[in-house]
Formats: structure tokens, sequence, C-alpha cells
């Protein structure tokens, strides 16, 4: 990994000239350090990524168009254009487009560990991978994804 380099990196470019294809989202990635990891996504309305846990790294997202819904701790809550939204390390968080629209945000998580090296694995892994293979791979790459909630059979 070389060090970060002064300089602008341009809205229709991206590192190296990537474009990941991540479970339907595409993703650009912008920067890449040791201390950092930041990246473009598009989520086309339905995406989502489930509920998960990076046990070592703190994650940010930069709303830039649409509204994103969020499960942040077993909390839910709304980002809008504009917001900053914060992830905590250690804290489980789902981020999901519920809307008719695309959603564009900026992702950077800190310090960068092993995530660009998961999207790698992940990459054009769809449109039906198998969950429990996704599930693998991420644990591999330090990104716990939650289990799906216990379906309540009292009803």
């Amino acid at each position: 990994m070389t060090p970060m380099e002064p300089g602008i990196v341009r809205s229709q470019t991206s590192l190296d000239g990537i474009k990941w294809n991540i479970l339907g989202q595409t993703y650009v990635p912008k920067i890449h350090t040791e201390d950092c990891f930041s990246w473009h996504a598009s989520l086309p309305p339905g995406t989502f990524v489930p509920p998960h846990i990076h046990p070592e790294q703190d994650e940010f997202l930069y709303i830039l168009e649409g509204k994103f819904d969020f499960l942040l701790n077993g909390t839910e809550m709304v980002g809008e254009p504009g917001d900053l939204v914060k992830l905590p390390r250690g804290i489980p968080h789902g981020i999901f487009n519920k809307s008719e629209g695309t959603v564009k945000t900026l992702f950077w998580v800190t310090p960068a560990l092993r995530l660009y090296d998961l999207f790698w694995a992940l990459n054009n892994m769809g449109p039906t991978p198998n969950p429990a293979e996704v599930v693998a791979v991420s644990a591999a790459h330090a990104v716990d994804f939650l289990p799906p909630p216990e379906e309540d059979s009292s009803t």
C-alpha cells in the first residue's frame, strides 16, 4: 500500500479504474491507505447491506442523493442528502434503500483493515449469491453479519 498523495480524485474516476458489483450495488473506490478506505456507492431501489458489525473499524456515510433507512444498534433511523451517518466499531448496523430511486453515498472506514480485499472477494458474486458464502467470506475479512431476526411464533 502506497502513502496517500495530495491531489483530487475526480468525480468520474476511481482508484486504479476499479468498479465493483457488490450484490447488485456499485462501489467505486476513491482512496485506500492503511488508515482509511473510501468509496462511492450507488444502491438501487430494494438493495441493502444486512445488519453487521465491524469489530475494529469505524464506518461513516455522507449521503449525496436519496434516502436510506438504517437499523443502528436496534434503532430505526432515516438518513437524507447532506447527512453524515456515524457507525462506530462494534455497533450493529444495517443499511436499506426502501425508496423508489437509487441512493448515492460516500462511505469510508478507519482503519482500512481488509475491507478493500473483501470487496474484491464479493465482486460479481451475485445476482443470487449463496448467503452462507457471503457471510463466511465477510467474516474472514473482519465483517460479522448478524443472524436474521427470529420469527415471532406467537402470531
